[in-house]
């Protein structure tokens, strides 16, 4: 069984051993991996462990041999998985392993717009508070998120992760989801109330035909003025674009995202430059612990594969 794992350099910067998949097949590790590079790379391999690699009709049609595809990842918008399908190859996700991390990560940007952290530390670094003429020196608005309404769009696993921790905040829960759930202590609405309502917006749903370009100018005017707009799901669920122009105008407050359209972000990405704006490089699934569990989950996943007992199957 041979075993080609296209970007190792997502997963690990040298403190996580993926080594240890070699005790599956024959493992071939590349740190990256261009569209050009992997072609005859292809040409051999059973398995394909990825994360963002891109495995479209070009690229299987290239893997006669290919049946297994293992993501380092929830998402799997890279893979054509129809394709897949009828070419009998199985893809595998890495399902919730995320999810403490990116709540985490959600809730680090709320507390930084309601608390000002980082506004507080660079006064008191510049010497402000040395000037002060009280010992409290609150020269920013701040304000306390119990109280608040946070709008979920979207909830699966890390959905209803925040949610939980909104709760124990004390926030109100908004809740738009394609598909029914139960949950008595959030109230599940539509769109355009969960746009108005919320003090908080933050997307937590799969990028696909029905999401693409669903945060637009259209959607940003019906938020409050004073609102965050927060994504770390998938860049393509915003269009770049109007979101720039939705905070240059005022129309929201403020927005922090960990994902974008193009990733690493290019020189002409529209966000960059806007007001009011915090960034992440994609890093709210990345803490050491969070990236320890992929592995597992990828190890297990395509040992349940040998196996011949399937598990996260997205196709």
């Amino acid at each position: 069984m041979k075993i080609l794992v296209t970007d190792a350099a997502t997963v690990t910067s040298g403190d996580i051993d993926l080594s240890v998949l070699a005790k599956l097949g024959e493992l071939t590790l590349r740190q990256r991996t261009t569209p050009e590079e992997l072609i005859p790379l292809l040409e051999d391999c059973d398995v394909l462990l990825c994360n963002k690699t891109v495995m479209g009709r070009a690229q299987l049609d290239a893997a006669p041999n290919l049946k297994y595809i293992g993501l380092f990842a929830t998402g799997y918008n890279n893979i054509d998985t129809e394709y897949a399908r009828e070419r009998g190859v199985t893809v595998c996700n890495a399902g919730s392993y995320s999810t403490d991390a990116v709540c985490q990560q959600v809730f680090a940007y709320i507390l930084d717009r309601a608390a000002r952290v980082r506004d507080f530390d660079g006064f008191v670094k510049d010497g402000g508070w040395m000037n002060s003429a009280t010992f409290s020196a609150f020269v920013y608005p701040s304000f306390e998120i119990s109280g608040k309404t946070l709008g979920i769009v979207g909830y699966g696993a890390i959905g209803r992760a925040v949610a939980n921790a909104a709760l124990a905040f004390g926030m109100k829960v908004l809740v738009c989801t394609r598909t029914p759930k139960e949950d008595s202590r959030v109230s599940f609405v539509d769109m355009d109330t969960l746009l108005s309502e919320s003090d908080f917006v933050s997307v937590h749903c799969p990028l696909n035909a029905a999401s693409a370009n669903m945060f637009n100018y259209a959607a940003f005017k019906k938020m409050k003025p004073t609102a965050m707009f927060i994504n770390t799901g998938r860049g393509g669920i915003v269009v770049e674009a109007d979101l720039r122009r939705a905070l240059d105008e005022g129309v929201i407050a403020f927005a922090a995202v960990d994902v974008l359209c193009t990733e690493p972000m290019s020189a002409d990405c529209p966000l960059f430059g806007a007001k009011n704006i915090l960034f992440t490089p994609h890093v709210a699934w990345a803490p050491l612990e969070t990236r320890k569990r992929v592995l597992d989950i990828v190890f297990s996943c395509l040992e349940a594969y040998l196996a011949g007992r399937p598990v996260n199957v997205v196709n």
